[in-house]
């Protein structure tokens, strides 16, 4: 590890070309440079929520929410992971009342991203996630209504 000690600095900067690159969609080159974050310092819980955000990005809900629970594990007072782990659950089908509870939560942070971030979750999940049908109960419908009825 001593051969990286030279490198330890630039930890942060790694951490956060990777968040840009996940939000310019460049996966291949966020999942590098979180890998070596993770190299550089890999108690730091930064790089796991990285890598869950990218998840996150591609709606890979299950293994984002993984990433976030890990993170949560060992920091149980991690508000980024709560607020990423919140959202998730909020946009799974089965999840959202849990979510809802997360996103509350963080919405009450002293931290002022991570409190927008709530605030905002809560009303995306508001306005569009409990309001509007599902596509699974869309097509649903429409399916029931297409059998055929018996007389």
């Amino acid at each position: 590890m001593s051969k990286w000690k030279k490198f330890e600095e630039d930890f942060y900067v790694l951490v956060e070309a990777g968040y840009i690159a996940v939000n310019q969609g460049d996966e291949d080159s966020s999942l590098k440079l979180f890998r070596a974050a993770e190299q550089l310092n890999p108690e730091n819980s930064l790089s796991k929520v990285g890598f869950g955000y990218v998840h996150l990005h591609k709606l890979e809900l299950k293994q984002a929410c993984d990433c976030f629970q890990q993170v949560l594990e060992k920091e149980p007072h991690n508000e980024m992971a709560t607020a990423f782990l919140g959202l998730c659950m909020a946009l799974s089908p089965n999840l959202t009342a849990k979510g809802e509870t997360l996103l509350e939560k963080a919405a009450h942070s002293n931290d002022p991203l991570i409190k927008n971030l709530g605030a905002s979750a809560l009303q995306f999940v508001e306005e569009y996630v409990k309001k509007a049908p599902t596509p699974m109960a869309a097509s649903e419908k429409t399916s029931s209504s297409k059998k055929p009825k018996h007389k």
